[in-house]
Parts: structure tokens; C-alpha cells; sequence
């Protein structure tokens, strides 16, 4: 157990304004939670990277853990931990290793099981992670027999702020909720992210019901093409996000199907007006569903 003071200083129990910390354990088996066992599978997944872009970068390390909830989205049982290291043929930077904690040493002759994963990953409803954006296409680089599965993220399709936290850092969310883990390794995130997803808010509903709820639904990419540069800030504000693939080099962001007019009269108003000096006349609208998000 740790006890932090509000400025997360060590103190002793007793002095000052307190918050007791515990130890982040998932064990195996039935959490004592909901009516029985649940008849329904999610697998969450965390991976470590030699980098940031999953076109030139290689997976080193790759964690998931399958567990089962019932139709209210309370998880009654979690399965065992795997985890898979991998030698990624090339050293690992200073960065990368200060990060992760992994050193080439703990790399050499490692390599993931991919008939096991591919399994496990594919026995589950949908995947979930915590930045879906990133992991999902590292995983499917690695492991394209596991393409084209539903995917959530636990990060971005949760209101965190509506159930009292602030941010969405996976270890600033479990320390608010009490707990502590060795952040950064793929299987400690892995079991932070269950951790957090069994959170009941002020009427009981787990966070994992409000996320089968928001990431079961399509939806559409907005894509602000010709956008002129002045109205990044305007774009910006309205929780656009910048894309900076070469290939497409654009503002977007998703919005439901009900927000959809809405968004078009928006961006009608704000950025396709002719004083706007856009250099299209509409935005690129795609349509996402679990299978197709965050690849």
C-alpha cells in the first residue's frame, strides 16, 4: 500500500490529506461480480513499440487478456495473462528502453506466438486498448489474420470526465481510482485498462456498458478537406484532430449519425464559406463501424 499526499509526496499515515494507494492485481478467475458467468468475451491488448509509426516500426512486446461480462457490461471473470516479447532484429533506442523498461538483452530470440494470439484475439466480441488509434494498427501489421475484428477504445469512447476523473492517461485514471501499477509494460496497461473499465458511476453503470454502448454504433469520418490554414484554431476547438499522413494531410474527426447534418451546417458556416477561402466546396465523409475504426 502507498500513501501519497495531495502533491504526491511519500508521508506518513495520519498527517496531513491523504490518498491510500493499492497495488494493481487482477487475479484469475471470477471476480464475485454479476449474476453468474458472464456469456459474453472482450480481449484487451496493449503492445510496445520500437517507435511511433507503425509503416517503419516493429512490435517488441505484446500483452492481451480475454475476460467475460454479462449483458449489463460487469465482468465476472477474467481469464489468464499472456504476454509475448519480441526481438526486433535491430537495437532498441535509449528512448524506447527508458520507456518500456525492455533492453535488447530481454529481446534477443524473442518472438510472439502468433497462432496463440491470433486465437485469442479472435474468441473475444471486440478488442479493446487504450489509444485503439495507436495499437490497433501495430497489432494488424504483426498480425493480419487478426484483421477486420470490432474494435473499442477505452481512452476515447468513455466519458471519464463525466464519471468524476480528470484527463484520460491510463495511469492518471487508476491512481484516481485508487490504485498503482508498473506503468509502461504491456501487461501491467492491460490490466489497468480492466481495471478501469469494471468503474460504476453514480447510477452503477460500468464503464465497460457505456463503451459497448458508445463503440458499438457507426459512425462517420469528417474529413475537413481544403480547409485553408486560418481556420485550424476554429477547427481545433470543435475537437478536430490534425492528420498528418502524407497521403492525406487533413483536419477530421467522428461524429454519430445524429450529429451528422449538424456537423455539415458547421463546417457549411465556418470553413466552406466563400470568406473562409476554402479550396474545396465540401468535406470527405466516411462511414466507420466497429470492424473498420481505428485501423
Amino acid at each position: 500500500m502507498t500513501v501519497l499526499t495531495e502533491t504526491g509526496r511519500d508521508c506518513a499515515i495520519g498527517m496531513g490529506t491523504t490518498r491510500v494507494l493499492h497495488p494493481l492485481r487482477l487475479d484469475e478467475g471470477a471476480t464475485g461480480e454479476g449474476a453468474g458467468r458472464g456469456s459474453y468475451v472482450g480481449v484487451a491488448i496493449d503492445t510496445e513499440t520500437t517507435g511511433l509509426d507503425w509503416r517503419t516500426g516493429k512490435v517488441i512486446e505484446l500483452a492481451l487478456r480475454r475476460f467475460r461480462y454479462d449483458e449489463d457490461g460487469v465482468i465476472t471473470d477474467i481469464d489468464r495473462a499472456y504476454e509475448w516479447r519480441e526481438d526486433p532484429g535491430e537495437p532498441l533506442t535509449a528512448e524506447v528502453s527508458a520507456l518500456t523498461g525492455l533492453t535488447d538483452i530481454d529481446l534477443v530470440g524473442q518472438e510472439i506466438d502468433t497462432d496463440a494470439a491470433v486465437r485469442l484475439l479472435r474468441s473475444a466480441s471486440f478488442v479493446v486498448a487504450h489509444n485503439s488509434a495507436f495499437d490497433r494498427p501495430w497489432l494488424e501489421k504483426r498480425l493480419p489474420d487478426a484483421r477486420d475484428l470490432p474494435w473499442v477504445c477505452s481512452m476515447s469512447q468513455i466519458d471519464w470526465r463525466g464519471r468524476g476523473f480528470d484527463g484520460r492517461v491510463l495511469g492518471y485514471l487508476l491512481v484516481q481510482n485508487g490504485f498503482y501499477h508498473c506503468g509502461h509494460r504491456a501487461s501491467a496497461d492491460v490490466d489497468a485498462l480492466i481495471q478501469m473499465i469494471r468503474h460504476r458511476d453514480a447510477v452503477d453503470r460500468t464503464a465497460l456498458a457505456e463503451l459497448i454502448a458508445t463503440g458499438s454504433k457507426p459512425g462517420w469520418i469528417v474529413r475537413a478537406r481544403g480547409a485553408h490554414f486560418d481556420v485550424k484554431d476554429a477547427l481545433r476547438a470543435r475537437g478536430y484532430r490534425w492528420d498528418a499522413a502524407d497521403d492525406r494531410k487533413v483536419w477530421w474527426r467522428e461524429v454519430a449519425d445524429d450529429r451528422l447534418v449538424q456537423e455539415q451546417f458547421w463546417l457549411a458556416a465556418n470553413v466552406y464559406a466563400a470568406d473562409a477561402q476554402p479550396t474545396a466546396i465540401c468535406p470527405d465523409l466516411v462511414r466507420v463501424t466497429p470492424q473498420t475504426r481505428f485501423a
